[in-house]
């Protein structure tokens, strides 16, 4: 009797490819639930990177306040105001440098301020070691003297070399504006500002 040869039994293939799929599609849902973890994990960094940008700029509405407040009230004839503090307006006419914003006696005299239904925190210190004068006896003040214009008179004596300019008699005084923002989600934010007054 003759047998076609295409029908008989091959014994070494049979049941081998049902394992190997099995294994295939077991590092595909392997694979697949990383990528999920990963793209998961993306968009909560990008929501929290978006939400500290939002945090960020909502306390500026606190430094805006506190730097409004310091330039009018050095408008005119209101600069001496400046020398003394002002609980009612968050304003230090001195900085006690041991103290940090995380400090409780930093937010000493702080205003309060609503924006977007946020409520932003800020003080405004004078970097003077006592309230008074900034160039009172004893007092020492963070200042800064800007350069004379080129019509500037020279005196005897004083150098003309490019590198030792002629300053100013009157120093412009720095205060520091700083606010803070307790968010939603308890992440704290706390930006500061200096601003440069003239004496």
């Amino acid at each position: 009797m003759h047998t076609n040869a295409s029908f008989q039994r091959r014994d070494g293939q049979g049941g081998l490819a049902l394992p190997v799929m099995l294994i295939i599609l077991l590092v595909m849902l392997i694979s697949s639930i990383y990528l999920i973890k990963s793209s998961n994990s993306t968009t909560l960094t990008a929501s929290n990177l978006a939400y500290d940008s939002a945090q960020s700029r909502a306390v500026d509405a606190g430094l805006h306040a506190g730097f409004k407040w310091l330039s009018d009230t050095a408008a005119g004839n209101n600069k001496a105001l400046l020398n003394d503090d002002s609980a009612d307006n968050g304003y230090l006419a001195t900085l006690d440098t041991t103290q940090t914003t995380r400090s409780s006696a930093f937010w000493d005299g702080k205003k309060t301020v609503v924006h977007e239904g946020q409520s932003i925190e800020y003080v405004v210190h004078r970097l003077c070691l006592l309230s008074g004068a900034y160039d009172a006896v004893g007092n020492t003040c963070v200042q800064t003297a800007d350069p004379n214009s080129g019509s500037a008179h020279i005196g005897v004596g004083d150098s003309l070399a490019s590198d030792s300019p002629q300053f100013a008699e009157t120093p412009k005084v720095h205060y520091v504006v700083t606010a803070r923002l307790s968010g939603t989600r308890g992440g704290n934010v706390v930006n500061q500002l200096v601003v440069l007054i003239g004496g």
